[in-house]
């Protein structure tokens, strides 16, 4: 049997869930912010596909030019997005997903499907092997670990790639913690706003919060994790968003 999948629109996303944190009742806030978010994005092309269960799976994409990403891949979609969870995995339903994007690209004349990865496995980030087993190749690599992947549609397409305010690894703040974070995800104003505040509060680390509100400022923003980054001194250090609770803050080895 195959699965069924519903796409998300202006008309179904109020009555529809959008997968992450619907049962994390703190962060219904934060959740509310991420279907807003949606709502707005629509307009620009976004897509939301999911499972049609009480599941995390799902896929989200758009038109490159139009990704809260500091990414330059005029004619490509930009895969934001593409999660298979739990008891959901092993099923073929990531490859499902990521074919009805690439029918999408086609049907589109698209050049092809890019993504934003960690080279090695990030928080909050899609799996660059599986991207790279799924015919994807790495077209570029920055020094804190982020890689860029294309898929081609079109064998002479010209290759995406960073913009350079994203490749250093550094934010223009060097002082304590900095976090650059959107609402892309539901658990980030929750987590940045409540739990890194009282985290940083009760060691006295000094916390600058840099919201992203706009297509503009995510594209000039100096991490290719619009999601939620976050710098220490300067200096990135992780995409964890637990990493902002108390209890596993200690782990990210600051060296304070």
């Amino acid at each position: 049997m195959e699965p069924r999948f519903i796409t998300l629109t202006q008309e179904n996303i109020t009555q529809e869930h959008i997968c992450c944190a619907f049962s994390d009742k703190k962060c219904k806030d934060s959740y509310e912010l991420k279907k807003e978010w949606l709502k707005r994005e629509f307009d620009n092309g976004y897509v939301f596909r999911r499972l049609d269960e009480r599941a995390k799976v799902f896929i989200e994409y758009c038109p490159a030019e139009k990704a809260w990403l500091p990414v330059d891949a005029p004619g490509y979609l930009m895969i934001n997005c593409l999660w298979v969870a739990g008891q959901y995995k092993g099923k073929g339903y990531a490859k499902a997903l990521l074919q009805s994007a690439i029918d999408d690209a086609t049907a589109q004349g698209k050049t092809g499907l890019v993504t934003v990865v960690g080279t090695k496995k990030f928080h909050f980030m899609s799996d660059a092997k599986w991207f790279l087993l799924q015919g994807f190749e790495t077209v570029e690599k920055t020094p804190s670990g982020f890689s860029l992947l294309v898929k081609r549609l079109k064998p002479d397409a010209a290759l995406p790639k960073f913009h350079a305010n994203a490749i250093s690894g550094e934010c223009p703040d060097k002082e304590g913690l900095v976090a650059y974070y959107s609402n892309r995800c539901p658990f980030t104003e929750y987590h940045i706003r409540e739990s890194l505040t009282a985290t940083a509060q009760s060691r006295n680390i000094p916390l600058k919060i840099i919201k992203l509100e706009t297509m503009e400022q995510a594209q000039a923003a100096p991490t290719p994790a619009t999601i939620f980054s976050l710098f220490y001194n300067g200096k990135f250090v992780t995409t964890d968003i637990s990493a902002c609770i108390d209890s596993r803050f200690d782990k990210l080895s600051l060296h304070l």
